[in-house]
């Protein structure tokens, strides 16, 4: 044995090995989980001796081969196929696009996208040799003032610029940077390494720092150029150049590509600025600030509306599915294990209705035009027997070029309304028609010409047609809640349909006109419920991430105005829930939607309302998942890349809350390559991992790396912590809470009161006894006001730290009979030290069982009533 081992270090046989490990991956290229183990399972050797071998030969890790033999192949496919980037990324075993990107462009020195393209640049590069690309960090600089300085003293403006320049030119020669161009006030230049560019750039801000004083600006960021005797070219410069500008006196801005490339430096420190759309620039990109103590406190509050506040921002994480309902898009049918298309497709009463042309000549009649469009929708939103495609997902078809069975392939539907109609003086003219999706065939076409006093009937008429054509069941009730006029004053109804545009934009401009437009039409009629409603609404939506509230009482009084003149309309009541929910009294905020989606079983709205509510207010993972599943079958399409991955974040927390750990995976993974820049889900990904894989080092540096990357995130610190504590490594877990109780107190924030149990032990584990007292009293109060699921886990918590074995038990197994609990409480129990007294006791492996069999009933429950229910 020995012997053979020493023939397979000779240096032909180890170039054979590795030949052989790299046809064994090229085979399961296309497998994102194929890793170091399978390989060297494939290979028949041991895990150690596959890493020293492909060290020895290569000089790199067995992962890094691994990626760089993926790299290699997705190369030669780009270059032979017209496959998307995206297509390709999973064809070599990226599970995420972004990160295919990031890899490739480390490995090749440029985008995948650009393959193609560059095909052809390199050619045209051999007759231009003069002209060489390079991937550097690029450094504009600029005397913020200085034209205006020039017009008002002259002198000192030179002086100023003789100085700016003085300092540049020596601390960029310090640093390795090529000084590219000077232009009045400003300066271009570049280096080799980000990590220089950033060192050089706190070097500079501090020199112009002394007397005299310059105020200057600087932006970095990390690109693809073109450099030639007479040019710089590339996307690069301009990026650079549109952060410099964002820029504040005496600081320096970053793109979240220097970020990625300095972040691991200890001595470089920065905090986001938010997400930024910069000019002529496609995608947006996060903007940092470099925050060493030297450059003196970052001032957040200037940066742009994408910017979170800080104190705001460590509660959205809980309020995403909120926002994300508000927003009401929603996306496309999923095709995993829980999502294949075919359940959806089974149900052929669905339908959807397409933005109605303005046939006029008159712009300002397409209010009108879209008014008509919604009032069918929404009669038809009103039939339990009809599943109908929310307004929102219709909208991006408005002005496209698709055709009937292209849209109804994305949208899944079996029928379509078209529309088109225009308003003259009192005459309204409108042409509709029913579509079945298949076969692009018209069922049912009318042309009508009426006059507007007829514009109720004409809508209720439209509806019976189209009912009676897919043989619709409509039942009296819900019959009685199409024919109900909206209102009598045909003036107040047209001040209505001109609220709607700016009532669906939800800006805050827009709201506060859609307010403005919906009280005159309560002045034209007093007992205009729908009026009432969406004022309440928009009042409410106004102040959704406000600390401070000051319309809770407007939105009461016009709910139950609502409410006093339609108690049947869906709009009236989730007004009134979203008074309820304002004043935090949510056993009554609940009944309200309830009763809403029962006489509009098609509202998206109060849909996402109730998967939001059983998400974050009462916690109920079944039926988060329930309505979550509901609202993608009626918000199939988001206009944009942004709000989709928002929503596959949605869709992968609840996946993963009823254990269903690869569909989380799945979407988590979509919603990131979507918009790599969204802030929560790498969080909620780090998580997501641990319950695939249980790693806690892994898992905790994924943490904290994301929480240095932004410092205000008290949601991923308090969960740093948390794996410290599951470590019982006591002092680090001390430094983490002590930095979110610190942050707690500074902002008067009332959040993770379950995490005290924890810092009462950490704080005791430090000798702080008057602390840990305050913290388990504090605790000890959460589980009396907890009225949750959850309330005899946190007893049985509280009673093991006190040492009340026998009383913690009793309080596991009441609740080893509850339902809809969280995966996660499998995941982490497991490892909490709060449960170490516990293990002793002969009855402890008896009732954790017992919570897992019972999780796993309630899975299998649940996966069944969603197929009987059509969602999955």
């Amino acid at each position: 044995m020995n012997y053979l081992k020493d023939m397979s270090d000779t240096p032909s046989n180890t170039e054979n090995f590795v030949d052989q490990a790299e046809s064994i991956i090229l085979e399961n290229v296309s497998n994102e989980e194929f890793g170091v183990s399978d390989l060297a399972e494939a290979m028949h050797t041991s895990r150690s001796n596959l890493l020293r071998k492909i060290k020895q030969q290569t000089k790199l890790s067995a992962s890094q081969f691994i990626r760089q033999v993926r790299l290699e192949k997705s190369m030669e496919i780009l270059g032979q196929t017209s496959l998307t980037v995206s297509e390709v990324s999973f064809n070599v075993g990226f599970g995420s696009t972004s990160y295919f990107i990031k890899c490739f462009r480390e490995y090749y020195g440029y985008p995948p996208g650009e393959v193609g393209r560059r095909g052809k640049l390199d050619k045209s590069s051999a007759a231009t040799s003069a002209r060489h690309r390079q991937l550097v960090a690029i450094m504009f600089t600029d005397i913020e003032g200085y034209t205006a300085l020039m017009q008002t003293d002259e002198k000192k403006g030179v002086a100023y610029r003789d100085r700016h320049r003085k300092v540049f030119d020596a601390t960029t020669k310090k640093y390795n940077g090529r000084i590219l161009q000077y232009y009045g006030d400003g300066t271009l230049s570049t280096f080799s390494s980000a990590i220089d560019a950033v060192r050089c750039g706190i070097e500079m801000q501090l020199a112009f720092r002394e007397e005299p004083t310059i105020p200057i600006r600087i932006g970095i960021h990390s690109g693809d150029i073109i450099v030639s005797d007479e040019e710089i070219i590339g996307d690069g410069v301009n990026v650079a150049s549109r952060i410099e500008s964002l820029a504040k006196t005496g600081s320096i801005y970053i793109s979240d590509k220097v970020y990625d490339e300095v972040k691991n430096q200890d001595d470089l420190l920065a905090v986001s600025m938010g997400i930024h759309k910069l000019k002529n620039v496609t995608k947006p990109i996060e903007v940092y600030a470099v925050s060493n103590d030297q450059l003196g406190a970052i001032e957040r509050s200037d940066a742009s509306v994408s910017k979170r506040n800080p104190i705001v921002k460590w509660s959205l994480i809980v309020t995403t599915v909120l926002l994300i309902a508000i927003l009401a898009y929603s996306f496309e049918i999923f095709n995993g294990k829980l999502g294949s298309n075919s359940a959806v497709i089974s149900n052929d009463k669905s339908i959807a209705v397409l933005p109605f042309k303005n046939e006029s000549s008159d712009s300002s009649n397409q209010y009108f035009v879209n008014g008509l469009m919604e009032s069918t929708l929404n009669n038809l939103q009103k039939i339990k027997d009809l599943r109908v495609i929310s307004r929102s997902s219709v909208e991006k078809y408005r002005n496209t070029d698709m055709t009937i069975p292209e849209i109804a392939e994305e949208l899944q539907v079996s029928y379509f309304v078209e529309g088109s109609g225009q308003k003259i003086g009192d005459q309204i003219l409108l042409h509709i028609q029913l579509i079945e999706a298949s076969t692009d065939r018209h069922l049912w076409a009318e042309q009508y010409n009426r006059e507007v006093v007829d514009v109720f009937e004409l809508q209720n008429e439209v509806a019976r047609k189209i009912v009676s054509s897919i043989e619709v069941i409509v039942t009296p009730s819900e019959l009685d809640l199409i024919e109900k006029k909206p209102t009598e004053n045909l003036l107040a109804y047209d001040y209505y349909l001109r609220a709607l545009g700016p009532l669906h934009s939800r800006t805050h401009d827009g709201l506060q006109q859609a307010i403005g437009l919906l009280k005159k039409a309560i002045e034209l009629d007093p007992e205009f419920a729908l009026a009432y409603a969406n004022i309440a609404i928009s009042y409410y939506l106004l102040e959704i991430s406000q600390l401070e509230k000051q319309y809770t009482e407007k939105i009461n009084s016009y709910a139950d105005k609502a409410l006093l003149y339609d108690s049947k309309s869906a709009e009236s009541l989730i007004a009134k829930s979203f008074y309820y929910l304002q004043t935090k009294e949510y056993s009554l905020a609940l009944p309200h939607l309830e009763k809403a989606l029962e006489y509009n079983p098609n509202s998206s709205f109060a849909i996402q309302m109730l998967a939001d509510f059983y998400f974050r207010i009462i916690p109920n993972s079944g039926k988060y998942l329930e309505y979550a599943l509901k609202g993608v079958q009626l918000d199939v399409a988001a206009n944009d890349a942004v709000t989709l991955s928002y929503l596959y974040l949605n869709l992968s927390n609840a996946f993963i809350q009823n254990g269903f750990v690869d569909e989380a995976i799945t979407y988590i993974n979509k919603s990131l390559d979507l918009f790599p820049e969204n802030h929560f889900a790498p969080y909620v990904k780090a998580l997501i991992m641990y319950a695939k894989e249980p790693n806690i080092e892994r898992t905790k540096q994924s943490l904290k790396q994301l929480w240095k990357r932004d410092t205000t995130r008290l949601d991923i610190l308090q969960e740093v912590a948390n794996f410290y504590f599951y470590e019982e490594d006591y002092d680090s877990a001390f430094y983490f809470f002590h930095k979110f109780v610190s942050a707690k107190e500074a902002n008067g924030l009332d959040i993770y009161p379950q995490d005290d149990l924890r810092i009462g032990k950490v704080y005791e584990k430090k000798g702080f006894k008057e602390q840990s007292k305050h913290y388990y009293q504090a605790y000890t109060e959460y589980c009396e006001n907890d009225q949750s699921i959850y309330k005899n886990a946190s007893l049985a918590m509280k009673f093991a730290n006190e040492g009340k074995i026998d009383l913690a038990i009793e309080h596991l197994n009441k609740f080893a009979m509850q339902d809809n609990f969280q995966y996660w409480i499998l995941v982490f129990m497991k490892i909490d030290p709060l449960v170490t007294p516990l293990r002793d006791h002969p009855a402890f492996d008896e009732v954790m069982q017992k919570i897992e069999d019972r999780f796993w009933e309630n899975q299998a429950r649940l996966e069944k009533s969603l197929e009987e229910k059509e969602l999955i």
